[in-house]
């Protein structure tokens, strides 16, 4: 026996307990929750994060550190309630776990995923919109 769209609608309003069908248009927003390392990836200018993209990809860890100097120099971050050095010495952290794992292409890979991370922070820069991940 088939069920119709309609009783499809229906019976996933009865499920609901606002009432609400799936085509009532709700937007859900949602946030990523960054740790301490992601959240210490500096906003820099497009050119900057697409070499430091580059850095990364053909020598792990990199493209992180030449970012921690980025810091240095005034790049925001998503860590606004830390110390500058404190900022720095977390992006020169997550290079060396990147240098010191890339044996086992694990910190190969997080270093690519890193600028990218890189790009993308430096995109949203550049529309100047807020990030919303």
């Amino acid at each position: 026996m088939e069920t119709s769209h309609k009783d499809a609608e229906t019976a996933a309003a009865a499920a609901d307990p606002r009432g609400a069908s799936s085509c009532s248009g709700v937007v859900v927003q949602v946030r990523e929750k960054k740790g301490p390392l992601r959240a210490a990836i500096p906003y820099m200018p497009f050119p900057v994060a697409v070499i430091c993209l580059f850095l990364n990809t053909f020598v792990p860890g990199l493209g992180t550190f030449v970012s921690a100097f980025a810091v240095l120099c005034g790049a925001r971050t998503d860590l606004p309630d830390r110390h500058v050095c404190c900022v720095f010495w977390l992006n020169v952290a997550a290079a060396l776990i990147q240098i010191l794992t890339a044996i086992v292409m694990v910190g190969w890979i997080m270093s690519i995923f890193w600028g990218m991370d890189m790009v993308i922070l430096a995109s949203y820069k550049e529309q100047g919109t807020p990030q919303q991940l």
